[in-house]
């Protein structure tokens, strides 16, 4: 035998990880208390626990306590009598607090390591070099955050006490995201693992003992449904922050709806890996096994649809496949191991299901000829080829092994099957050509995008969702707004529309018709049902007739909308050019302006040029900053630079108030279009004579058809409309506590971004009524990571 010869013929040896301080501390530990509350270690109040297995054999690791509803209700009270104190302390006694933390765990990260390994059943090398340094990272990154807070947030705060419900396919690493940036900003937490791994939440909760954290900062309660329901639904609770299932993130999203919660989810993936036939074949397929067998798969942004060009798909799959023959399924305490087990039976069997409905389906599903472990809850890599878009293992998100493969011929064939999917968490672009990388990555509807990469994390860059992946932010600039909150300048509360009897009298004893119609797609149309409004002035006359909208009419504006290109590909300074315009021609009626405004409202002649005015001045505001919202570069302890690109919502539906209805309506649709957006707006119920004299400044100032949509009519109604309909992207609601809290709650069919005032309106005369808090909301903030070097 040569030397060549007995080269191939070498394997590896076993490299076993040690798992004797793990067993001891296991063995240590009691776990019948394990809920840590108020800085002290509790049983749960029912007396229940829960079990929690090893992966790789399926054996007994603890009795886990099982808290309750009770023991939910103790530790809020403890987060919220904490907070005071940790709310008014200095960002640098924060940044120690978390630094010591981030000390903590790095002199323990061999421990936690191999607890998450034991408890997760991933390898541990992915524990180790990865979950580990990467939450330590975490509390320290976020040590800086809190000193910086006041300098780079002015203005704002920290919200409050704040729930937090993980996953379990990164136990530790989900912690570190949720619980740094909430302590930084000044929050106090109250935290539930999964109960399929609780055992580094609890070392966790142990380090913050050692690292002198405070009591009640830091609140883990071990439990399963019934105490994740009793965090969302608890009135002391301000904000929730979940990672998990799209499923029961819509059940948390309909849950808080009306409850003035902040919100943040970060929900599923369907990624798409797309592979030009200039990219480095070799390198993209270790990215692949990277994008798609790391953790086993279960990871929610996982690069789980191969999309390859069709010039080189058998050269890439012939490779795949020899790469998967290589792959090494095992121990995932063996240092070796490429692929452990799955987490438990529920979720081997899951995937085995889809696995089999997507070959019932026309799907060719292979696998390396690889023995399995005799126990555990392990699953071979598996590749399916011949995948059509509908196939299951293309829409669903199976969280496993499985790789589902389609080819594309052009570019544009590649953006629209990489879209084809409700979710859209991250994507992965692969392209010798950087500049067909960075052409792809703005089209792609994903939060994150990979460039010749992928599973690029750090705690700098923020990592989040479009459609039904969620929404919010973790990481990052972008990641510390979802734990700090600026006061809005409120309003009154905002009563019910009622619906007062027809006035009959014109105004001025004219009998021509006055009956303005819709505005949609550019042109003035007639409403569907051919039904009318009639609108009255201060006086109780009747000054005119509106539209009454329909269902039928927000789905026409709608479309009409999505229809728009030209808006949304417009450069930023285009746009602002056309708002710039906009303004001019309304300056140009002032004087008519201001005269509706007196006949409709019955305000002052002074106070009604005020509005019309400070509606100039608005347009004007954010004609200036659509060209100066821009996002950042930031720069990661790796090769790489990371573009946080702002990005249009989408198609945002916009509820507009009685209150300065003129002023209202312009404070809400200027900022939306100088992000790039298209509008349906549906205007004041009581004053939308003041929407429709616009149409003719909309007509004459260049804006596209399309870019602004008006629809008049009844408000609640309405507003149910637009928060059903799956195609548009965001909601701004300011009417009714009712019809805003249905409004949230109607949304979940495609999670869009739902921004309401909660039954309050807004002082729109004042300065914080725009700005920054306004356009944040209407972008999307995409993180393209871009490596360099060789």
């Amino acid at each position: 035998m040569n030397i060549l010869d007995r080269y191939h013929a070498m394997d590896y040896g076993p490299a076993p990880e040690a798992r004797n301080e793990a067993d001891a501390w296991l063995a240590a530990r009691d776990f019948s208390k394990a809920l840590f509350i108020d800085g002290t270690w509790k049983a749960a109040s029912g007396g229940k626990s829960f079990e929690t297995s090893e992966p790789s054999s399926g054996k007994l690791l603890a009795k886990i306590s099982d808290a309750r509803a009770a023991d939910i209700d103790a530790a809020v009270a403890a987060a919220a009598k904490a907070l005071p104190k940790w709310s008014a302390s200095s960002g640098y006694v924060r940044a120690k607090v978390l630094y010591a933390i981030g000390r903590a765990m790095q002199r323990h990260q061999r421990l936690f390591a191999v607890l998450e390994t034991i408890d997760n059943g991933k390898p541990i090398r992915e524990s180790r070099d990865i979950d580990v340094p990467l939450a330590i990272r975490h509390f320290i990154h976020h040590a800086g955050w809190a000193q910086a807070l006041d300098r780079d947030f002015p203005g704002h705060k920290g919200v409050g006490v704040v729930g937090q419900i993980i996953p379990w396919n990164f136990p530790l690493l989900m912690l570190a995201w949720k619980i740094a940036p909430a302590l930084a900003a000044g929050c106090t937490v109250v935290l539930k693992p999964a109960e399929f791994t609780p055992l580094t939440s609890i070392l966790f909760a142990e380090i913050c003992e050692r690292a002198g954290v405070p009591k009640g900062l830091v609140n883990i309660v071990q439990g399963g449904p019934e105490a994740g329901a009793a965090i969302v639904n608890h009135p002391g609770v301000q904000k929730i922050a979940f990672t998990g299932s799209s499923e029961v993130g819509k059940i948390i999203r309909k849950a808080t709806a009306g409850s003035g919660k902040k919100l943040s989810l970060e929900l599923g993936g369907k990624s798409a890996f797309i592979v030009f036939e200039d990219a480095d074949l070799d390198s993209a397929v270790e990215g692949l096994v990277d994008g798609i067998w790391f953790n086993q798969g279960q990871v929610c942004c996982a690069g789980s649809r191969l999309l390859v060009q069709e010039g080189i798909a058998d050269a890439l799959i012939a490779k795949v496949k020899t790469r998967m023959s290589r792959l090494r399924v095992g121990s995932p305490l063996d240092k070796n191991t490429d692929i452990g087990p799955l987490v438990d039976l529920t979720q081997l069997d899951r995937v085995k299901g889809l696995v089999a409905e997507g070959a019932r389906q026309g799907a060719v599903c292979w696998q390396p000829d690889a023995a399995l472990p005799s126990s555990g809850h392990y699953h071979l890599p598996t590749l399916a080829t011949g995948v059509s878009p509908a196939n299951i293992l293309a829409q669903e998100e199976v969280f496993g092994p499985v790789l589902a493969t389609m080819t594309f011929r052009n570019t544009e064939e590649a953006i629209e099957l990489a879209n084809n999917t409700r979710y859209g968490l991250a994507a992965s672009v692969w392209s010798e050509n950087v500049n067909l990388a960075l052409h792809v990555a703005p089209q792609l509807k994903a939060g994150v995008v990979w460039v010749n990469g992928t599973n690029m994390f750090d705690a700098a860059c923020g990592f989040g969702g479009y459609r039904e992946s969620g929404f919010g932010r973790e990481g990052g600039r972008e990641g510390m707004f979802e734990y700090i909150t600026a006061k809005l300048p409120l309003g009154p509360v905002i009563k019910p529309a009622a619906i007062s009897a027809q006035p009959v009298e014109q105004a001025d004893g004219s009998t021509i018709d006055r009956t303005a119609k819709l505005f949609i797609g550019g042109k003035q149309i007639r409403p569907d049902g051919n039904y009318s409004l009639a609108i009255a002035t201060a006086k109780g006359k009747l000054a005119g007739e509106v539209g009454l909208g329909s269902r039928k009419d927000i789905r026409d504006a709608v479309s009409a909308a999505r229809a728009c290109k030209g808006w949304p590909d417009a450069t930023a300074y285009n746009r602002s050019q056309v708002l710039y315009y906009l303004a001019e021609n309304l300056s140009g009626r002032a004087d008519e302006f201001s005269a509706r405004l007196v006949q409709l409202t019955g305000v002052t002649a002074k106070a009604a040029r005020e509005e019309v005015d400070q509606s100039i001045e608005r347009l004007f505001l954010y004609a200036g900053l659509a060209d100066k919202f821009e996002g950042r570069v930031h720069q990661p302890p790796a090769r790489a630079v990371t573009l946080a690109l702002h990005e249009p919502v989408g198609v945002v539906g916009i509820v507009a108030p009685d209150t300065s209805p003129l002023l209202g309506l312009i404070s809400l649709v200027a900022p939306a279009l100088a992000m790039g957006n298209t509008v349906v707006a549906v205007p004041s119920e009581r004053y939308p004579l003041l929407a429709t004299d616009l149409y003719q400044v909309i007509e004459y100032s260049d804006v596209p058809a399309g870019a602004i949509n008006i629809v008049t009519g009844r408000t609640a109604e309405l507003a149910g409309v637009l928060a059903k309909h799956d195609d548009v992207d965001g909601l701004w609601v300011f009417a009714d506590a009712e019809t805003c809290a249905k409004a949230e709650a109607d949304s979940i069919g495609n999670l869009k971004r739902v921004w309401s005032g909660n039954g309050r309106g807004l002082d729109w005369a004042s300065d914080e009524a725009a700005g920054d808090a306004f356009l944040r909301r209407a972008v999307e903030v995409k993180n393209v990571w871009v490596p360099y070097g060789d």
